[in-house]
């Protein structure tokens, strides 16, 4: 059993900035792939970001790469999330999971564990 909390979320303007963090207890955190997810009001959970355990792997979807980063600290069993030059569009309640599998999925139903999530909004 794997435990994921969230934090780092909040108000912010557009342009600006916000690192989320996920912190993981449980099973061996380095073991697992990681992943951001996020739902915005009345839309369909997506895929944001993942990484592998080793960090040499990390994808990203195409409406936040070039301005989201992914990473992880394998001894502090966190994940990180950089956000920057941020929209309203990415208005959403950002999730952190789980995958305890090999390669990196987009899919949320392959992931196995989820945080409760953390609300991000950005003002235009």
């Amino acid at each position: 059993q794997v435990q994921l909390v969230e934090s780092g979320g909040g108000l912010v303007q557009a342009g600006g900035s916000l690192r989320l963090s996920c912190a993981a207890s449980g099973r061996t955190f380095s073991s697992y792939i990681m992943g951001w997810f996020r739902q915005a009001p009345g839309k369909e959970r997506e895929f944001v970001a993942a990484i592998s355990w080793s960090a040499r792997s990390r994808n990203y979807a195409d409406s936040v790469k070039g301005r989201f980063t992914i990473s992880r600290d394998n001894a502090k069993n966190t994940v990180f999330l950089q956000m920057n030059s941020l929209k309203p569009e990415d208005t959403a309640v950002y999730y952190c999971a789980a995958r305890f599998a090999s390669g990196i999925s987009y899919h949320s139903y392959e992931y196995d564990y989820w945080g409760q999530g953390t609300q991000v909004t950005v003002s235009s």
